[in-house]
C-alpha cells in the first residue's frame, strides 16, 4: 500500500560555491543502527565535497528526526565500527578533507552517543516554522509515483518519522494494512470546508449513544486530530471500530467510490432527527430525468432519479478508442439512443411499437459534484477484470451549463412517471410528479430543471451561465491493476489554493503538473490493449465544488469552534501530551528478557523485565526478585543479576561492586533489543557467588561412573580458551576431586559428536570449545582406559546416554476374556489350520494371564541368565563382532523369551520357518494411518481370528531383536514412498524389502541378527494421571531411539501379552491425535523424550495389506454414511474375496446377515458414493487402494444389475411440485451415457410421458439436499445436451444424483403462512443434515458499515 520514495537529491547550502555543478559531490549512505526497526533503513545524501562535517550532522539530524549532538556517525565501509573513532559533529572540516571519497559510496553508521540512544526531535520544534521546508534534503517525495527508485527501501516507518509533523502543516493518516482507500476519502472530506464545518456543529450526546460506535463522533475526533495534532500521522482505528470492523477488515481493499456511498448512507442513518439530517443530500445529491419519447406522437414517459456521483465511461463498449476528456464522456452520458427495429418501444398513446428516443437529462447539479471515472472493466475474451489506463483529461474548472438540456419540445402529450425505484414500464400523471418535485425543490438548492405541462424551464430565472462553473479540488488516484493497488488523494486547500498529496502517512506539496500526470495514458497507439501498456497511476474519482461566493465556505477558525469542539480539542491535546510523556518513559526504559532457575523446583523461569535506565542494579535485582515470586523461597541477598546468553546457555559476566550503577550505563545504553539477557542467579545462604569474568567460557562437567553405568548431573566450571588440555584437567580435578593422571575428558561438540581430548598441549580453542560447552569426565583404573575410544566401555555408555529417550506406553486393557481370544492363533479355523504344532507350542505360554509387574520380574531374571549366555556365545562364535556392540546394552532388557522351555529345539524350528520363507516377515510399506476417526475397536479380535490368506506366517513374528537399519531415517506421519530416482540403490524401500530382506530375522550369513547388536531397552510400571481408563496400565520405557520399530514391538511383547504381529503401535500427538506407526524397519529417531504411545490389539499389517474403513451407504436415511468396521484388504485380492472375508465380521460385529450377492462395495469420496466395484475386480490392478482407504458397503434390494464397467449407475429422485415434496432415491442403471436412455428409464420407473420428463443434476455433496422452495427454479432443468458426460452435466462415474419432474405438473401455490411454515421446516432440515451449501463462485467480501458497531451475528441471514 505504500511505496519507497527517492530521497537522493542535492540541496543548496548557503555556503556553497556558485559553480556547484562543476564541484565534485559526495554520496553518503547512512544506516541507523540504534534501533532494530530502523537497522534495515538507509538514508542517502548527495552533498558537495566542500560541505563541512557539522552540516552533514545537521542534515542527517533533520532527515531522521533526531536532535543534533545526541548521536554519532562512524565509518561503515566494512570496518569494525567498534574500533573506529566517531566523526566530529562540530568540525568545520570539509567532507573531502575528512577522507570522504567523491564519486563513490561512503557508508556511515548512525550509533548511540556515550551509550545513550539519540533523542527524538520534539514535535514543537517544527510547528509553525516556515523554515521547516528548507531543512528537507532534496525534493519532496511524490507519493504514488510509479517506478521511483530509492535506497530507502523499508516500507516500515521509523519511530521518529511518525512523531514529527509534516513541514506542510498537514497531518497524515496511518495505513492499517490496506486502508489507503479509506484514508483518501477521509482526507478529502476533511479538506471540504462545508462538510467539516457541518460535522463540527453536530454535538454528540453520550447519554444517547456509545461513543465507540458513533460514526459522526469518531469522525469528529479524527478531524480534530488532523487539525491540531503535532504528529506526522494519526491512526484511523477508532473510526473503523465505529464502522463495526475488526482487524481483518484492514486487510480487505475496497473501492473508494463504494466506500463513499456506504459511508454517506451510514451518516444519513446516524443523523436522522438532527440538523444534519439532509447534509449529504444538500451537498452531494443531484437529480436527473430518465425518459423515453415516442418519435411518432411525441408521447414521453419519464421518471426522476437522484444521484450522488456521475459514473463516466472511459471507453465505449466495443470501442478501441477512449474518450479524450471528461467533457466528452459527459456528453456521451446524456446522448440519447434510438430504439428501433427489434428494440422498438411500445407507446401507450399509439397503442403499438414505435421508434423512440431514450436518454438522460440532468435536472439539478449538486453543490459538490463527484465524477467517477469507470476505469475497472471486464474483458470477455480473457474472462478477467481489467483496468483501463487510457488517458482522460479533466479541467481545473468545469462548466456544467452545457450539459443541461433546455430543448423546448412543446408536447401536450408528455406525461410523467415518478417511481425512481422501478423500471419505466408506463406513465404516471404529471400533477403527481409536479407535487413530488416541488417538495424536493424546496429543500435543494442549485440548478433544477423540471418538466411540467409540456414546458421545460429553469427553476431559478435569471441564473447566469457562470453560476454552473465548478472548480476541481480533489483527485483520488489509483495506482495498480484491477487485482489490487494503492489509493492516494491530491487535494487543493481552499485556504491557500495550494495542491497537496495526501499519501497515507505522508503529506507533501505538489504542482499542477503533478495533477496532469494523473490523466493516465501513454504515448503512441497500441489499439484495444493500449491501456495495458500505459501508466497504472491515474485519476479514479474527481470532486468539484460550485464556484458560488455566497455559498463557498471557509474553514472554522479556532475561536469559532462550538463549545463542545473546544472541549474535544482540549481532551485530545491532553491525551496526546500524556501519550508523549509515556513515550518518553518508554524511550528510557530498558526491556530485558529475564531468566531464573527456581532454587527449589529447578525449573528455568522466564519473564520480561522493564526497568528505567536510571534505576540502579540493586533496584533492578529487587524488581526481578519480586517478579519471579521468590519472597517465600530465598532471601533477596542470596540473589544477583548476571549477564546471560540464553541461546548458548552461557553466563557472560557478573557485576561485582556495581550495585549502585544505573542500568542504562550497565547495559550500554537503552535499546529496544539486546544481544544478551539477564539471569537472576541464586545461591544457598552458606555459599558464595562465583565471579564471572568476560572472556571466560562455561563448561558443564558430567562425571561418568563406568561401574554403575551412570552419568551424573552437570557441575559448572569456567575456563579460558587459551588454556591447554592439561591445565583444564587440573582445573576439573580441583572442582570434582578426581585424579587428573587417569582422567579422560570427552567433549560433546554437537549431538552424537563425541571427541576425546588426547593432546595435552592443545588449547581448548583448538579443540573446538566455545562459549558454552558440555564435557564428560571419567577417571578410573580400569583397562578400558587402554582401549581405542570407539571400542571402549566409556564410548558405548556415552553413546547410549546420547541416544536413549524416555517414552510412556499405554497398554491395552488387560482382561481374561480378551486373552482367551488373543490366543486364537493356536486354534484358528479355516486356512490357518496348517500352522505347525511345534510353532503353536512355542507360542502357547504367551497366552497365560500375568500382571505387568510379574512379567517384568520374571523377564528380568530370565534376561540376566540369557544375557550371560549370549555374551559367551558372542565371544566364542563371532570374532568379527561390531565395535558398536555393547555388552551392557542388554542389561535389564526383557527379551522375547516365552518360558524356560523355549529351548534350542524351538529356536531351530523358528530358524527353519524364517529362513525357508524370508518374505513372511517383511516390513510394511504402508503409510501411517490416521485412526483419529476410528470409532470401532471391536474388530481387532476378529482380525486375529480372521482366516487371512497369510495366516500361515504367524509364527514368524517371534523374532529376536533387529538392529538399526542403516540408511533409514525418521518415521513420518504422512505417506513416504521412495522416489523412482532411488530405485536402483540398495537402501531404497522396495529393494530393502524384496532383495536384502531388511526385516527378516536372519542376515545373509544365516546368523541370528539378534546376535549382532542389542539396543538398550528398559521398562518399568508407571503411575499415570487419573482418567487413563479402568484396566489400563502405563509403562515408562527407556530405549535407544536407533532401535527399529520391529525390535521395539518385540521388546513390548511380554507386557502386551500377544505377539508383535497381533498388536499395533500408535504415536500420540498434540490434541490426543493418534497415528499408527507401521514401518517395521524404521527407527524411533523421530521420537523424543516423553512422547506417548498407545498399544491397540489387532493384527498388524503385512506387506501388500491395507487397513480399510468400511461404511454403509444408506441413500434414503437422514445420515447416509454409517461406519461399520475396520477390515484388511490385500494386494491381488478380488472384490469377491474381500466380500467373503467381510461376511463373518459383519455378522459378529454389526449384526448384518448377508451373502456375497446381496451387497456391493463401491468407491467412497468424502460422503459421495462413486464407482461400483465388480466382483472380478482386483485390488491394486483394477482398483487403486491406499492406506487409510475408505469404502462404501451398499445392501442390495435385489439382484446386482451392475455387470460391466460400461454401465452407469445414477441415483434418481422425483420432485413433485404440486405436492412440494421429494420422493425417495431410486437407482437407475444405464447401458450408455445417452440422455435419451436416461429419459426412457425415468419414464419407465415413474410413469411420466417421455416428452414430459425433465431432469437436472444435483449440486454439492451427496445427497445433494436442496430446499423444496428453491429446487423448482434454482436447478438447471432440462440441459440441452445429448450425452451425460459433457458440460454442464459431466456425469462420468457412478453415484451422480439426478432430480426429475413432470413438466406439466403445476407448482403448488402457497399462502404466506404456508410459505413461512415450510421455510422454517426446510431450514431446520437442511441445518440438521449439514447440506446447506451453495456452489457459487467465490465472492469478494462486501463492504459494510454496521450502524450498531458490530456485524449482525444472526446466522440465518446471508
Amino acid at each position: 500500500m505504500t511505496f519507497p520514495f527517492d530521497y537522493l537529491a542535492p540541496t543548496q547550502h548557503s555556503g556553497q560555491i556558485e559553480n556547484a555543478a562543476e564541484e565534485p559531490r559526495v554520496l553518503c549512505i547512512i544506516q541507523d543502527t540504534t534501533n532494530s526497526k530502523t537497522v534495515n533503513e538507509r538514508i542517502t545524501l548527495n552533498l558537495p565535497a566542500s560541505t563541512p562535517l557539522r552540516k552533514l550532522f545537521e542534515d542527517v539530524a533533520n532527515k531522521v528526526g533526531y536532535i543534533n549532538g545526541t548521536f554519532d556517525l562512524v565509518w561503515g565501509n566494512g570496518i569494525n565500527t567498534a574500533d573506529m573513532a566517531p566523526l566530529d559533529h562540530s568540525s568545520d572540516k570539509s567532507l573531502l578533507d575528512a577522507n570522504f571519497e567523491p564519486g563513490k559510496k561512503n557508508f556511515l553508521h548512525l550509533t548511540d552517543k556515550d551509550g545513550e540512544q539519540p533523542q527524538i526531535m520534539l514535535e514543537d520544534s517544527g510547528a509553525g516554522d516556515d523554515s521547516a521546508h528548507d531543512r528537507f534534503i532534496g525534493p519532496l517525495p511524490r507519493e504514488g509515483s510509479v517506478g521511483s527508485t530509492s535506497d530507502y527501501v523499508s516500507q516500515s516507518y521509523s519511530y521518529s518519522s511518525i512523531l514529527n509533523k509534516s513541514e506542510t502543516g498537514y497531518v497524515g493518516l496511518v495505513n492499517q494494512a490496506m486502508t489507503c482507500y479509506l484514508n483518501s476519502l477521509l482526507q478529502t472530506l476533511f479538506m471540504t470546508p462545508e462538510f467539516r464545518n457541518a460535522l463540527y456543529k453536530w454535538e454528540f450526546e453520550e447519554s444517547e449513544e456509545d461513543p465507540v460506535t458513533s460514526i459522526p463522533y469518531q469522525l469528529q475526533r479524527l478531524f480534530v486530530l488532523l487539525q491540531t495534532s503535532k504528529k506526522r500521522a494519526v491512526e484511523t482505528t477508532d473510526v473503523t471500530r465505529s464502522f463495526g470492523w475488526d482487524s481483518s477488515e484492514a486487510w480487505q481493499q475496497h473501492d473508494v467510490q463504494e466506500l463513499c456511498r456506504v459511508m454517506f448512507d451510514a451518516l444519513e442513518q446516524k443523523w436522522k432527527q438532527t440538523e444534519q439530517a439532509d447534509l449529504i443530500n444538500e451537498l452531494y445529491q443531484g437529480k436527473l430525468k430518465d425518459y423515453v419519447r415516442c418519435l411518432e406522437c411525441g408521447y414521453e414517459g419519464w421518471r426522476i432519479d437522484t444521484y450522488l456521483d456521475i459514473p463516466l465511461v472511459i471507453r465505449p463498449y466495443g470501442s478501441s478508442q477512449a474518450f479524450a476528456s471528461v467533457e466528452e464522456a459527459l456528453h456521451a452520458f446524456i446522448q440519447p439512443e434510438i430504439l428501433d427495429g427489434p428494440n422498438q418501444y411500445f407507446c401507450e398513446r399509439c397503442k403499438k411499437k414505435c421508434d423512440a428516443r431514450k436518454g438522460l437529462r440532468f435536472l439539478h447539479f449538486p453543490y459538490l459534484l463527484t465524477l467517477q471515472l469507470k476505469r475497472f472493466d471486464f474483458d470477455y475474451t480473457t474472462m478477467h477484470r481489467i483496468k483501463l489506463n487510457d488517458r482522460m483529461t479533466f479541467p481545473e474548472e468545469l462548466d456544467m451549463s452545457t450539459f443541461i438540456d433546455v430543448e423546448d419540445e412543446k408536447s401536450p402529450q408528455t406525461e410523467s412517471c415518478t417511481d425512481s425505484g422501478a423500471e419505466n414500464e408506463g406513465s404516471c400523471h404529471s400533477d403527481q410528479m409536479s407535487n413530488d418535485f416541488s417538495n424536493d425543490d424546496g429543500v435543494d438548492e442549485g440548478i433544477c430543471l423540471e418538466s411540467n405541462s409540456g414546458t421545460e424551464k429553469i427553476s431559478k430565472p435569471g441564473l447566469e451561465k457562470n453560476s454552473l462553473i465548478y472548480e476541481l479540488f480533489s483527485v483520488m488516484v489509483h495506482s495498480g491493476s484491477a487485482a489490487g493497488g494503492h489509493y492516494y488523494a491530491c487535494i487543493k486547500s481552499f485556504s491557500d489554493d495550494q495542491w497537496y498529496s495526501f499519501n497515507d502517512q505522508h503529506v507533501s506539496r505538489i504542482t499542477q503538473e503533478d495533477i496532469k500526470k494523473t490523466h493516465g495514458g501513454s504515448s503512441g497507439s497500441r489499439g484495444y490493449y493500449s491501456s495495458a501498456f500505459a501508466s497504472s497511476t491515474n485519476a479514479y474519482m474527481l470532486i468539484y465544488r460550485l464556484k458560488d461566493p455566497a455559498r463557498n465556505a471557509k474553514f472554522l477558525e479556532v475561536d469559532e469552534y462550538p463549545e463542545h469542539i473546544k472541549n474535544l480539542v482540549q481532551r485530545e491535546r491532553e491525551l496526546e501530551e500524556q501519550e508523549k510523556r509515556q513515550r518518553e518513559i518508554e524511550r528510557n526504559t530498558c526491556k530485558i528478557k529475564l531468566f531464573c532457575l527456581h532454587p527449589v523446583k529447578q525449573v528455568m523461569m522466564e519473564n520480561k523485565l522493564e526497568v528505567h535506565k536510571d534505576k540502579t542494579l540493586k533496584e533492578a535485582v529487587e524488581m526481578a526478585y519480586k517478579m519471579m515470586d521468590l519472597e517465600e523461597v530465598i532471601p533477596m541477598d542470596c540473589c544477583r543479576l548476571v549477564k546471560y546468553d540464553e541461546f548458548h546457555d552461557y553466563l557472560e559476566r557478573s557485576y561485582e561492586g556495581e550495585e549502585d550503577t544505573p542500568m542504562g550505563l550497565l547495559l550500554g545504553g537503552v535499546k529496544s533489543t539486546y544481544m544478551f539477557d539477564l539471569l537472576l542467579e541464586t545461591r544457598k545462604p552458606d555459599q558464595v557467588f562465583q565471579s564471572y569474568k568476560p572472556g571466560e567460557v562455561m563448561v558443564k562437567v558430567h562425571v561418568v561412573d563406568l561401574k554403575a553405568e551412570s552419568v551424573a548431573a552437570p557441575i559448572t566450571v569456567r575456563a579460558y580458551l587459551n588454556q591447554t588440555v592439561t591445565e583444564f584437567k587440573q582445573l576439573i580435578s580441583k572442582a570434582i576431586h578426581l585424579p587428573a593422571e587417569t582422567m579422560r575428558i570427552v567433549l560433546e561438540r554437537c549431538y552424537n559428536d563425541l571427541r576425546l581430548l588426547t593432546v595435552p598441549s592443545k588449547t581448548l580453542k583448538a579443540e573446538g570449545f566455545f562459549r558454552s560447552n558440555k564435557v564428560f569426565v571419567e577417571s578410573s583404573e580400569t583397562l578400558d582406559y587402554q582401549m581405542a575410544f570407539t571400542d571402549s566401555h566409556l564410548w558405548k555408555l556415552l553413546d547410549r546416554h546420547a541416544n536413549t529417550i524416555r517414552l510412556f506406553v499405554l497398554l491395552p486393557e488387560q482382561s481374561p476374556g480378551s486373552y482367551s481370544k488373543r490366543t486364537a492363533y493356536q486354534k484358528a479355523g479355516g486356512d490357518s489350520g496348517n500352522v505347525d504344532d511345534d510353532c503353536e507350542r512355542v507360542k502357547g505360554p504367551v497366552g497365560s494371564l500375568k500382571s505387568v509387574e510379574a512379567i517384568l520380574e520374571e523377564s528380568t531374571e530370565k534376561l540376566k541368565s540369557l544375557s550371560l549366555q549370549q555374551q559367551q556365545d558372542g565371544d566364542n562364535g563371532d570374532s568379527s563382532k561390531s565395535t558398536e556392540t555393547s555388552d551392557f546394552e542388554n542389561i535389564e532388557s526383557p527379551l522375547n523369551e516365552r518360558d524356560s522351555s523355549a529351548s534350542v529345539d524351538n529356536r531351530e524350528l523358528e530358524q527353519h520357518i524364517q529362513t525357508s520363507d524370508p518374505e513372511n516377515f517383511q516390513s510394511e510399506e504402508r503409510s501411517d494411518s490416521d485412526v483419529n476417526n476410528d470409532r470401532s475397536t471391536s474388530s481387532v479380535d476378529s482380525d486375529i481370528l480372521s482366516s487371512s490368506h497369510s495366516s500361515d506366517t504367524l509364527c514368524n513374528a517371534d523374532s529376536a531383536q533387529i538392529p538399526l537399519a542403516n540408511g533409514l531415517d525418521t518415521h513420518s506421519i504422512t505417506s513416504s514412498r521412495r522416489t523412482k530416482a532411488n530405485e536402483g540403490k540398495k537402501e531404497t524401500w522396495d529393494t530393502a524389502e524384496e532383495d536384502s530382506g531388511t526385516d527378516s530375522e536372519y542376515d545373509e550369513s544365516g546368523k541370528s541378527r539378534g546376535e549382532i547388536q542389542y539396543m538398550y531397552f528398559k521398562a518399568e510400571p508407571y503411575a499415570a494421571d487419573e482418567g487413563s481408563g479402568e484396566g489400563h496400565k502405563w509403562l515408562m520405557v527407556h530405549v535407544d531411539k536407533r532401535i527399529t520399530l520391529a525390535a521395539f514391538k518385540q521388546h513390548l511383547e511380554p507386557f502386551v501379552g500377544v505377539l508383535s504381529s497381533h498388536f499395533k503401535v500408535f504415536r500420540v500427538y498434540a490434541s490426543n491425535q493418534e497415528f499408527e506407526s507401521v514401518r517395521l524397519n524404521e527407527t524411533l529417531s523421530s521420537f523424543s523424550d516423553d512422547n506417548k504411545i498407545t498399544i491397540r490389539l489387532g493384527r498388524a499389517l503385512k506387506k501388500g495389506e491395507y487397513r480399510v474403513k468400511v461404511y454403509q451407504l444408506l441413500v434414503n436415511e437422514q445420515e447416509p454414511c454409517k461406519f461399520l468396521l475396520d477390515a484388511v484388504f490385500a494386494k491381488g485380492m478380488t472384490v469377491r474375496q474381500s466380500k467373503e472375508e467381510l461376511i463373518p465380521q459383519l455378522r459378529e460385529q454389526c449384526g448384518l446377515e448377508l451373502s456375497t450377492d446381496r451387497f456391493r462395495l463401491r468407491k467412497k469420496t468424502w460422503k459421495n458414493p462413486g464407482t461400483v466395484f465388480l466382483d472380478y475386480h482386483i485390488y491394486e490392478e483394477d482398483i487403486n487402494i491406499s492406506s487409510n482407504w475408505e469404502v462404501f458397503l451398499e445392501v442390495l434390494d435385489g439382484v446386482e444389475k451392475m455387470k460391466s464397467m460400461s454401465q452407469l449407475a445414477v441415483l434418481s429422485r422425483r420432485w413433485r411440485p404440486s405436492e412440494m415434496k421429494l420422493d425417495p432415491f431410486q437407482e437407475v442403471v444405464l447401458e450408455s451415457s445417452s440422455v435419451d436412455e436416461l429419459r426412457e428409464k425415468l419414464c419407465e420407473i415413474s410413469g411420466i410421458p417421455l416428452e414430459d420428463v425433465e431432469f437436472a443434476k444435483g449440486r454439492g455433496t451427496f445427497p445433494c439436499d436442496i430446499s423444496v422452495l428453491d429446487i423448482h427454479q434454482d436447478l438447471d432443468w432440462n440441459p440441452k445436451v445429448s450425452t451425460l458426460n459433457v458440460w454442464p452435466l459431466y456425469i462420468c462415474d457412478d453415484g451422480a444424483v439426478i432430480f426429475y419432474r413432470d413438466k406439466t405438473e403445476e407448482l403448488m401455490e402457497l399462502t404466506d403462512e404456508q410459505r413461512n411454515e415450510l421455510m422454517k421446516k426446510e431450514s431446520s432440515r437442511l441445518q440438521k443434515t449439514g447440506h446447506r451449501v451453495t456452489y457459487s463462485p467465490r465472492k469478494e467480501k462486501a463492504l459494510k458499515i454496521y450502524l450498531d458497531g458490530a456485524p449482525n451475528k444472526d446466522l440465518t441471514q446471508d
